[in-house]
């Protein structure tokens, strides 16, 4: 495999406000699953659950 086919770009959506906020990699083979990390919301102005989006 080359070096950028196990990394993918995954966007982030805001769980309250559904705004999609951040854009961020994640390595495909050692994580299948959808990430959810908590991250500022700039519209809501608190720390919320953000979750991956396809």
């Amino acid at each position: 495999m080359a070096k950028n086919e196990k990394r993918v770009h995954v966007t982030l959506e805001c769980q309250t406000c559904k705004r999609r906020n951040y854009i961020t990699t994640k390595n495909k083979v050692n994580d299948r699953e959808r990430i959810e990390i908590k991250k500022y919301c700039r519209w809501e102005r608190v720390h919320t659950m953000h979750k991956e989006t396809r």
